[in-house]
């Protein structure tokens, strides 16, 4: 059998596209997901809409257009089964005296998969290490942190380090009582002040296992401070957030927002980036122009829904401007450069 729809989260990426096969994988995967049921194709399968609605105009202009994106972070498969089983094993044995060898195995496979083509981009949906939120997030954020530290002109080994700290940075919640960390609703505040501890926790985890250095566990230990001591666990004030913190901070938070958890829904991700955007007050500015010019949000071929009612596949991507690449309408072949076309000013992507 094959599916007759496409399987989008709520971010609208594709889950499961149109026509695939229901294997005994697929099938397993969208049970996960909480689809029951799907419908399917009765008779022959037909092409994809895509196709069906690309006007000969719009697919001469996507093919005279079409500018593939900066290099960005990619793993193979044997690496991000390394990687996947890694998280787990350093999240499942945090009092593990072979904690420290997961980990720079972990990160060493982000280092090698940065370096192996020059990354200068990431697309996290891109990386599916995991389908558990915590293993997910956890690689999800060293990896931003790490093209951020690139981009900001880091050396290799505090690339590497800001890796190392990145995947530990939530280790403290192991500590914290699963009532607590899985509750399906908003904490109370005495829950919360248990939360905010989960830094501290790490912290005291690494900070006197010789093979993590102070750098290392300051970024763990302040990942959710803010520049204006509003943060936790202890207030600080900028001067006193270390270099790593600052990029972490920002990558956790992009991460969190985008993903779906049992007691909040994901943000899209124009949302996330435009609340990233209007934390100035909170968040290191430097780490946020790094994170502005090296996340890409729409990869180039993806097909996007225009606040028109349009359909448009995406040409060209814009560093200065993630939120507005150049697209082609599917129909019309018009040609739409949301990032600097005066015109288009009105014009978003749902």
């Amino acid at each position: 059998m094959r599916i007759d729809q496409s399987i989008v989260d709520r971010l609208g990426r594709n889950l499961v596209a149109k026509g695939s096969q229901l294997d005994d994988y697929v099938i397993d995967s969208m049970l996960k997901l909480g689809v029951m049921g799907v419908y399917i194709y009765d008779g022959e399968c037909e092409p994809e809409d895509e196709n069906k609605i690309t006007s000969p105009a719009a697919k001469k202009n996507i093919e005279r257009l079409y500018t593939e994106d900066r290099s960005k972070v990619t793993l193979s498969d044997s690496v991000r089964e390394r990687v996947a089983e890694g998280i787990q094993y350093i999240y499942n044995n945090t009092g593990s005296d072979r904690l420290a060898d997961a980990t720079d195995s972990i990160a060493t496979d982000l280092m090698s998969a940065i370096e192996s083509n020059d990354a200068v981009a990431i697309d996290i949906s891109a990386l599916k290490t995991s389908d558990e939120y915590t293993f997910k997030h956890s690689v999800d954020v060293a990896t931003i942190a790490m093209i951020l530290a690139k981009k900001q002109g880091l050396s290799k080994t505090e690339i590497y380090e800001i890796g190392v700290s990145g995947l530990l940075h939530d280790v403290g919640k192991t500590m914290v009582p699963n009532e607590i960390l899985n509750k399906p609703g908003r904490l109370d505040d005495d829950e919360f002040a248990v939360m905010k501890q989960h830094s501290v926790f790490g912290y005291r985890m690494i900070k006197d296992n010789p093979e993590f250095n102070n750098a290392i566990s300051l970024g763990v230990l302040q990942h959710h401070e803010k520049l204006n001591g509003k943060g936790y666990p202890l207030g600080f004030p900028a001067n006193q957030i270390s270099p790593y913190a600052r990029i972490l901070s920002v990558a956790d938070i992009y991460d969190a927002l985008v993903t779906e958890r049992p007691y909040k829904k994901a943000y899209s991700q124009r949302d996330a980036v435009e609340m990233i955007m209007s934390m100035t007050d909170e968040l290191d500015m430097a780490a946020m122009q790094s994170f502005l010019e090296s996340m890409i949000l729409y990869p180039v071929g993806t097909v996007v829904e225009l606040s028109t009612g349009e359909k448009a596949k995406v040409v060209k991507n814009n560093p200065n401007f993630i939120l507005r690449p150049t697209v082609v309408a599917l129909k019309t072949g018009k040609i739409y450069d949301l990032g600097q076309d005066l015109k288009c000013a009105s014009i978003i992507i749902n």
